[in-house]
């Protein structure tokens, strides 16, 4: 599984653990700041982690090392994680349209002491590095670079991710927002407590994740040349609810990608927990008008025991 899918895998788990959380809206300078050729974007709920004990139990045992490599250079340089992040989300970009291969850059959103990180740098005599008129700061020890965008937006990863974004945000290239497939799927989830769009490579990859064997059949090979976008967010308020969306554009597709799904479900369902039994059996898949979705809902003891089960597990690992 990719690291951005694992990332994504971690975000449902601690908002799932968090009873209430408000909409993960990107501002319009975070937004920006996301490459054109972006094959994931994960958006998550950061402040609802403080919320539940469990969600920071949680956080400590799946979170990616890259993120926890993040919280910790942030801690030292000043920031408290816990309480100025809000919102964070994750961009698995191409680095050129030509490129088949992925990096990954983070955008943090929040209300941050920026004037006393700053001077943190100063005081240990940390340098920037100046990409035009952008300050990049190198997080000790982590090989990530740090910059701050606005008050409450910055930017972090490696050097050539943040460069990467820096150039979408500042016109050099292209930024999401010429993305008319993204762009689109954005609007149906992002007032989501935790949502992700997928482009058609990323969308692929997941469905062959979820299918697992049945995702090497002749039908999807066939069909996976169709799929276009896809999405999926989260609502906490009444239990969990998880909805999916796959475009195809062909209602052929989408109804053959809703059959193997369905094939999917039920040779899990054969061999699978008590736990997963009772989620796959509040599974929905249904398709229309070239697009396949998928209902998923518990309640939250419900969902809380799907969490210890081996289906959950191999979701994380």
């Amino acid at each position: 599984m990719s690291k951005l899918l694992k990332v994504s895998s971690v975000g449902i788990l601690l908002l799932a653990a968090a009873h209430l959380a408000p909409a993960a809206q990107l501002s319009t300078d975070a937004r920006t700041a996301v490459p054109h050729d972006v094959q994931q974007l994960v958006v998550i709920d950061y402040r609802a982690m403080e919320n539940s004990a469990a969600a920071m139990d949680l956080k400590a045992r799946v979170m990616p090392p890259e993120l926890k490599q993040f919280d910790e250079a942030l801690t030292k340089s000043g920031l408290n994680d816990n309480h100025d992040v809000d919102q964070l989300a994750f961009a698995l970009f191409r680095p050129s349209a030509s490129s088949d291969g992925l990096i990954t850059v983070g955008i943090a959103q929040g209300q941050f002491p920026e004037q006393d990180i700053l001077a943190n740098f100063r005081k240990n005599k940390v340098k920037p590095q100046m990409v035009r008129t952008n300050k990049l700061y190198p997080l000790q020890k982590t090989g990530m670079m740090l910059c701050f965008v606005d008050a409450s937006t910055m930017i972090f990863g490696s050097k050539d991710a943040v460069v990467k974004a820096l150039d979408a945000r500042d016109g050099v290239t292209p930024s999401i927002l010429t993305n008319n497939n993204m762009m689109e799927a954005m609007k149906t989830v992002d007032t989501a407590s935790l949502w992700s769009i997928l482009d058609d490579k990323g969308t692929k990859t997941m469905m062959k994740q979820v299918l697992g064997e049945a995702g090497s059949v002749t039908d999807f090979d066939t069909v996976q040349k169709r799929l276009q976008s896809s999405w999926y967010g989260m609502d906490f308020t009444h239990g969990v609810h998880f909805d999916l969306t796959i475009a195809t554009g062909d209602t052929f597709a989408a109804a053959t990608i809703s059959s193997l799904l369905t094939a999917a479900v039920l040779v899990r369902k054969m061999s699978g927990s008590d736990a997963e039994k009772q989620a796959l059996s509040e599974t929905a898949i249904a398709s229309d008008a070239g697009r396949m979705s998928i209902h998923f809902a518990a309640s939250d003891t419900d969902f809380t025991s799907l969490i210890h089960s081996p289906l959950f597990q191999s979701m994380v690992h």
